[in-house]
């Protein structure tokens, strides 16, 4: 039979008295010895542990997300903008029966809109990039720093077209971000959003680069001229106009749509972009789009056959960009162009997209002239038309 040892210990007493005795006598005639040679160990462990042991700020666990932050974050600011609107009344209570009965004043009455986003500070000057929406209409722009001061921003100018605005404000020891290159984004690069969502300042959020070249119409702000960048670090209201980031800090975008309902689906304007427009809005504080002036799509099948029932008209072709509509006086119409013509070529180059069209004019200037070849009603017919400027 198999005994284990705290069962077997109750009957042999003297073996703990001795083995006590031992440790005992031990610890008793050497004490002095094991003393002190524990205390000079203990002495050099301590002297070697302080010779490698490494800072306080190095003991602090960091990544490339953290190091991004620390080196960018200070130049990321919260806009607040105050705009004041006339008060509407419901159409019932425009009446004068019913405002002389609910005593409402015949003058409309005025109340103050606050709205608040974020920017970044591109130059020691106190420029600012943020969207045209954070301060549209604003009558006084209020600029928070990290650091926490708060300073009045100046409006130097805004383009709805493009969603870019820049402001402006005037202090010392400004941070400054560095910006990147959005011509070089590939999918699955990282992204990194800085931004005040929801009244949260100083807000981080990661993901990747989930695309690019994202047209306005796909993302539903048709009338924006922009090639989004598409991620899937969270974005929410008072993120707009703060920066999205690249894994080195610099900013490849100005991070400006969501789409409601929708889970990582987040839309930035491509930095390159966003930088010409500012270079324009801070020397003139306006900028000049090239305009042709019409409504188009890109042909297939089910559009072909839906001009047709429309219009009774057959197209001749199944491949091109379809013009649905020529505004009046515009300089599409003013160089020959129709409804129902199929655009085929542009500078000779092939056309198969609306977003090649639009492309192919961002990059004119108003003035310059284009040569367009378009299919109508199976006849090839050059077109000579004259660029000009969209008025808003």
């Amino acid at each position: 039979m198999t005994h284990d040892t705290a069962s077997n210990s109750p009957r042999r007493p003297w073996l703990h008295r001795l083995t006590l005795v031992v440790l005992g006598a031990g610890l008793a005639l050497g004490g002095n010895h094991v003393y002190n040679s524990t205390a000079d160990r203990a002495d050099t462990l301590t002297r070697e542990t302080a010779q490698a042991a490494p800072s306080p700020a190095a003991l602090v666990p960091t990544n490339f997300v953290a190091e991004v932050v620390q080196q960018s974050g200070d130049a990321v600011v919260r806009i607040d903008a105050q705009r004041t609107v006339q008060q509407q009344l419901p159409p019932a209570l425009q009446d004068p029966f019913f405002r002389r009965f609910f005593e409402i004043p015949d003058t409309p009455q005025e109340r103050v809109q606050q709205g608040s986003g974020s920017g970044f500070i591109i130059s020691q000057t106190g420029h600012i990039l943020t969207n045209a929406h954070v301060i549209e209409g604003a009558d006084t722009v209020t600029v928070t720093l990290k650091d926490g001061r708060s300073l009045k921003g100046k409006v130097l100018g805004t383009d709805p077209v493009t969603d870019v605005a820049v402001v402006q404000v005037e202090a010392d020891d400004l941070p400054v971000i560095a910006l990147g290159d959005s011509e070089r984004l590939q999918p699955g690069e990282w992204a990194i959003a800085i931004g005040n969502p929801l009244g949260l300042d100083n807000t981080v959020t990661t993901g990747i680069i989930s695309g690019t070249g994202r047209s306005s119409s796909q993302i539903g702000v048709p009338d924006k001229r922009v090639n989004f960048i598409q991620t899937d670090a969270a974005i929410n209201p008072g993120n707009s106009g703060g920066p999205l980031l690249n894994q080195n800090g610099e900013v490849i975008g100005i991070n400006t749509a969501i789409i409601r309902n929708a889970q990582g689906l987040g839309f930035a304007i491509p930095i390159n972009q966003a930088q010409e427009i500012a270079d324009q809005l801070i020397a003139t504080g306006k900028v000049d789009h090239p305009f042709l002036g019409i409504q188009m799509t890109a042909l297939n099948p089910a559009i072909a056959s839906q001009f047709e029932q429309q219009t009774g008209q057959a197209l001749t072709t199944e491949a091109g960009v379809i013009v649905m509509e020529v505004l009046k006086d515009s300089p599409a119409a003013r160089g020959g162009l129709k409804a129902g013509d199929v655009i085929e070529m542009i500078q000779d180059k092939p056309i198969t997209t609306a977003a090649q069209v639009q492309q192919h004019v961002a990059q004119t200037q108003t003035g310059d002239r284009l040569d367009v070849q378009v299919n109508r009603q199976g006849e090839t017919v050059d077109l000579d038309i004259t660029v000009g400027v969209l008025n808003r």
